[in-house]
Protein backbone atom coordinates (compact mmCIF):
# COMPACT_ATOMS: atom_id res chain seq x y z
CA UNK A 1 0.00 0.00 0.00
CA UNK A 2 1.46 3.27 -0.88
CA UNK A 3 2.65 5.59 2.32
CA UNK A 4 3.28 8.92 2.49
CA UNK A 5 3.82 11.39 5.53
CA UNK A 6 4.75 15.03 6.41
CA UNK A 7 7.99 16.58 6.47
CA UNK A 8 8.37 15.80 10.07
CA UNK A 9 7.50 12.64 10.28
CA UNK A 10 4.32 13.08 13.14
CA UNK A 11 1.61 11.88 10.58
CA UNK A 12 2.30 9.18 8.81
CA UNK A 13 -0.51 7.99 5.95
CA UNK A 14 -1.45 4.65 4.71
CA UNK A 15 -3.79 4.38 1.62
CA UNK A 16 -5.15 1.82 0.24
CA UNK A 17 -6.31 2.92 -3.23
CA UNK A 18 -4.13 5.94 -4.76
CA UNK A 19 -5.70 6.31 -8.66
CA UNK A 20 -2.52 6.74 -10.95
CA UNK A 21 -4.30 10.07 -12.43
CA UNK A 22 -3.06 13.40 -11.07
CA UNK A 23 -5.46 16.19 -10.98
CA UNK A 24 -3.76 20.12 -10.41
CA UNK A 25 -6.48 22.70 -9.22
CA UNK A 26 -5.93 26.15 -10.38
CA UNK A 27 -8.45 27.74 -7.79
CA UNK A 28 -7.43 30.90 -6.07
CA UNK A 29 -7.60 28.61 -2.76
CA UNK A 30 -5.64 25.79 -3.51
CA UNK A 31 -2.78 28.60 -5.39
CA UNK A 32 -3.03 30.59 -1.97
CA UNK A 33 -2.82 27.19 0.23
CA UNK A 34 0.40 26.11 -1.51
CA UNK A 35 1.64 28.98 -3.71
CA UNK A 36 0.87 27.27 -6.93
CA UNK A 37 -1.45 24.50 -8.43
CA UNK A 38 -2.41 21.86 -6.15
CA UNK A 39 -1.13 18.44 -7.75
CA UNK A 40 -3.16 15.46 -6.34
CA UNK A 41 -3.94 12.25 -6.42
CA UNK A 42 -7.54 10.25 -5.69
CA UNK A 43 -6.83 8.01 -2.33
CA UNK A 44 -10.52 7.26 -2.23
CA UNK A 45 -12.43 6.60 1.25
CA UNK A 46 -9.72 3.84 2.62
CA UNK A 47 -7.16 6.17 4.18
CA UNK A 48 -5.27 5.86 7.82
CA UNK A 49 -3.79 7.98 9.28
CA UNK A 50 -1.23 7.65 12.29
CA UNK A 51 -0.44 10.80 14.54
CA UNK A 52 -3.97 11.99 13.97
CA UNK A 53 -3.82 14.38 16.80
CA UNK A 54 -1.02 16.04 15.12
CA UNK A 55 -3.58 17.52 11.79
CA UNK A 56 -5.14 20.55 11.83
CA UNK A 57 -8.48 20.74 9.41
CA UNK A 58 -9.89 24.29 7.77
CA UNK A 59 -13.25 24.22 5.92
CA UNK A 60 -12.22 25.41 2.85
CA UNK A 61 -15.94 25.08 0.96
CA UNK A 62 -18.80 23.77 1.52
CA UNK A 63 -18.12 20.59 0.35
CA UNK A 64 -14.42 20.24 1.15
CA UNK A 65 -11.76 20.99 3.85
CA UNK A 66 -7.88 20.75 4.02
CA UNK A 67 -5.99 18.92 6.30
CA UNK A 68 -2.39 20.00 7.22
CA UNK A 69 0.12 18.75 10.08
CA UNK A 70 0.12 21.30 12.87
CA UNK A 71 3.72 20.80 13.68
CA UNK A 72 5.41 21.53 10.27
CA UNK A 73 2.64 22.71 7.74
CA UNK A 74 3.18 20.20 5.59
CA UNK A 75 -0.31 19.72 3.21
CA UNK A 76 -2.18 16.47 3.87
CA UNK A 77 -5.24 16.65 2.17
CA UNK A 78 -8.43 17.95 0.54
CA UNK A 79 -11.14 16.64 1.93
CA UNK A 80 -14.57 15.73 0.16
CA UNK A 81 -17.32 15.88 2.74
CA UNK A 82 -20.20 14.42 1.20
CA UNK A 83 -18.17 11.47 -0.44
CA UNK A 84 -15.79 10.93 2.63
CA UNK A 85 -13.09 11.03 0.51
CA UNK A 86 -9.30 12.17 0.01
CA UNK A 87 -7.13 14.04 -2.61
CA UNK A 88 -3.84 14.07 -1.39
CA UNK A 89 -0.76 16.01 -2.91
CA UNK A 90 0.78 13.65 -5.34
CA UNK A 91 4.31 14.73 -3.51
CA UNK A 92 3.80 13.27 0.02
CA UNK A 93 3.90 10.08 -1.38
CA UNK A 94 6.81 7.82 -1.46
CA UNK A 95 7.66 5.77 -4.98
CA UNK A 96 4.78 6.20 -6.70
CA UNK A 97 4.39 4.84 -10.13
CA UNK A 98 2.84 5.00 -13.78
CA UNK A 99 1.05 8.42 -12.85
CA UNK A 100 0.07 11.00 -15.49
CA UNK A 101 -1.99 14.36 -15.25
CA UNK A 102 -5.51 13.20 -15.92
CA UNK A 103 -7.41 16.57 -14.89
CA UNK A 104 -7.68 20.63 -14.55
CA UNK A 105 -9.85 21.98 -12.18
CA UNK A 106 -10.83 25.89 -12.97
CA UNK A 107 -8.66 26.26 -15.99
CA UNK A 108 -10.23 29.49 -16.40
CA UNK A 109 -8.54 30.70 -13.16
CA UNK A 110 -5.01 29.29 -14.43
CA UNK A 111 -2.80 32.05 -14.78
CA UNK A 112 -0.69 32.99 -17.74
CA UNK A 113 3.33 32.46 -15.91
CA UNK A 114 2.77 28.45 -15.65
CA UNK A 115 1.25 25.84 -17.96
CA UNK A 116 1.46 22.30 -18.44
CA UNK A 117 2.60 20.27 -21.62
CA UNK A 118 0.20 17.47 -21.39
CA UNK A 119 -3.18 17.63 -22.89
CA UNK A 120 -5.94 17.01 -20.24
CA UNK A 121 -9.85 17.49 -19.33
CA UNK A 122 -10.70 20.47 -17.74
CA UNK A 123 -13.33 22.08 -15.93
CA UNK A 124 -14.22 25.70 -15.71
CA UNK A 125 -15.22 27.52 -11.87
CA UNK A 126 -19.20 27.61 -13.35
CA UNK A 127 -18.31 23.99 -14.06
CA UNK A 128 -17.60 22.88 -10.65
CA UNK A 129 -19.91 25.33 -9.19
CA UNK A 130 -23.02 23.43 -10.95
CA UNK A 131 -21.67 20.01 -10.30
CA UNK A 132 -21.23 20.68 -6.44
CA UNK A 133 -24.13 23.23 -6.31
CA UNK A 134 -26.72 20.61 -3.64
CA UNK A 135 -23.80 20.78 -1.58
CA UNK A 136 -23.95 24.91 -1.61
Amino acid sequence: MPNASCLCGQVKITAEEVKPDVSACHCQSCRGWGGGPFLAVQCGTKVQFEGQEHIKEYDSSAWAKRGFCQSCGTHLYFYFKKAEAYNMPVGIFENLEGLAMAMQFYIDKKPDYYCFAQDTASMTEAEIMSYYASEL
